[in-house]
């Protein structure tokens, strides 16, 4: 899986409208209205790496509403998550 973070800029006056848009997106997978430089960040994931510049130039810059995008490409994910599905052997815990 490659995954891209995006950090998006869009109008003001229609930021719900722009994330439901974006999160309805093949390739999609979350979208987040988030506060700082920024008002949204998406998380792209998709099977072939060339498909992440399809998802982010082709749609998510194209999208009515969306001003601006940064973009991040994922290397690795470290994730608690991961780390616990790991480690767990499917025995109950000891508590």
């Amino acid at each position: 899986m490659n995954t891209a973070i995006v950090h998006i800029d869009c109008a003001t006056d229609s930021i719900p409208e722009v994330a439901e848009a974006l999160a309805a997106l093949d390739g999609v997978s979350e979208v987040y209205s988030v506060a700082g430089n920024v008002d949204l960040i998406a998380v792209v994931r998709v099977a072939k790496f060339d498909d992440i510049a399809e998802v982010i130039a082709g749609k998510i810059s194209k999208t009515p509403g969306v001003l601006n995008t940064e973009s991040h490409i994922a290397f690795r994910a470290y994730s608690k998550h991961d780390l616990e599905d790991a480690f767990a052997i499917g025995l109950p815990d000891a508590d």
